[in-house]
């Protein structure tokens, strides 16, 4: 079967709820990813920041297939010999009392949400039905409804109504706003959740501090500061964790994405006692959730993160890709953004020509990255990428860019 075939049975069996590039992809490893038929490309994607340990990560896929011949599921109505060395490595690892493993990111957002509602009642005596939690313009946290119900973007909440509510969404990166908010609702604010750079939205980074005096104003106003770093953690922005840049310790810690190295779906929910523990058995949970694969797999992700150096590489990385695409001489560039290896290219929409067709081209010449809106192209390596590689890439990018221009 040649890639149209492929194309062609996923847009007559499959619902339509993607707009992918016109690459089937047969095999991975490290940086690189092949077509079926055996093209090779530089994936400047990583699955959205899952694969930051790079594809097929020999430990990674060691600590499955190990775990895989000794036992997949229990589910948690029985303890098995997985789970408590994971929660205790993960819990040190960053930082906390306790973690609530959970599957995708979603599922931890949801998690997070719940956690603080909870909170806000037993803990902070707000009446009941009666909590708040502040989200942002610009963010994604994810497609269930009550996640849709934070959004500012049509295209994730038309059509999905009634929403639920409790929510107030304020401008990203606009500490006043989040003051004015807290002045005037505060004894009803449960938390306010956050991106501390928005990936979705185009890699927003908001100012420096901004996050800091969020935290600040939150901890001012009894208020929980939830961290949404599904994207933006592991590694990926030149630090463990993106809050790690400002000094932040997050109330509650929402992970996902490379926490499995992209070879499960696993996510994390980390807190402290005074928080988690507002949950009793039967109030939450998840079939999958903390199951013995995820536990190996995430276990073994978050080994090679540190074993590896993998932050130190992303933020020296990343400084090269910045100064790199800001050198190309194309009026097309209008703005180059980003932390760590978590970048984009704002393009200036010239002739018709807009970030598709820039990502398009990239394909065809070996690099593979994707537009998000219109007019952004994201671009986020595998951080095991070495540095000769990620210029083999880059030269690519500007190649492409340039012709453009022509």
């Amino acid at each position: 079967m040649k890639s149209q075939d492929y194309i062609t049975l996923e847009e007559e069996y499959g619902a339509h709820n993607y707009h992918p590039l016109p690459v089937v992809l047969s095999r991975g490893k490290g940086p690189y990813v092949w077509d079926v038929e055996g093209k090779k490309y530089f994936d400047f994607l990583s699955a959205y920041s899952a694969v930051n340990q790079g594809h097929c990560h020999p430990k990674i896929v060691k600590a499955l297939t190990d775990q895989a011949k000794q036992l997949c599921l229990t589910s948690r109505a029985f303890h098995n010999d997985c789970l408590g060395p994971y929660q205790e490595y993960v819990t040190r690892f960053f930082g906390y009392d306790k973690v609530l493993p959970m599957n995708s990111g979603a599922e931890a957002v949801e998690t997070a949400l719940k956690l603080a509602r909870r909170w806000g009642y037993e803990k902070k005596s707000i009446p009941a039905n009666e909590a708040m939690i502040i989200c942002c313009e610009g963010n994604f946290h994810g497609r269930t409804i009550t996640v849709i119900s934070l959004s500012s973007d049509p295209g994730a909440y038309e059509g999905f109504g009634p929403f639920t509510p409790g929510f107030i969404r304020i401008p990203y990166n606009n500490v006043h706003a989040l003051e004015k908010v807290l002045r005037e609702y505060g004894p009803r604010i449960a938390a306010f959740l956050v991106e501390p750079i928005q990936g979705e939205a185009g890699v927003m980074v908001p100012d420096e501090g901004y996050i800091k005096k969020c935290y600040d104003l939150c901890k001012e106003h009894n208020v929980l500061f939830l961290a949404d770093e599904v994207q933006t953690g592991i590694a990926r922005t030149g630090k463990r964790i993106c809050c790690d840049h400002e000094g932040v310790h997050p109330d509650i810690l929402i992970l996902g994405k490379a926490i499995s190295g992209g070879v499960l779906p696993v996510s994390a929910v980390l807190s402290n006692d005074e928080i988690m523990l507002t949950i009793k058995p039967g109030e939450h949970g998840s079939t999958f959730g903390g199951f013995p694969l995820a536990c190996r797999v995430a276990h073994a992700a978050l080994k090679v993160v540190e074993e590896e150096k993998l932050a130190e590489k992303a933020a020296y990385l990343g400084e090269i890709v910045r100064n790199f695409l800001k050198s190309i001489p194309s009026d097309r560039i209008e703005l180059v953004r980003g932390k760590g290896l978590l970048n984009a290219i704002v393009i200036s929409p010239k002739n018709g020509v807009e970030a598709w067709d820039v990502c398009v081209a990239l394909a065809k010449n070996g690099v593979l990255a994707k537009p998000t809106h219109r007019h952004i192209i994201r671009l986020a390596p595998p951080l095991v990428i070495k540095e000769s590689q990620l210029m083999q890439a880059l030269e690519i990018i500007r190649k492409t860019i340039l012709s453009f221009d022509q």
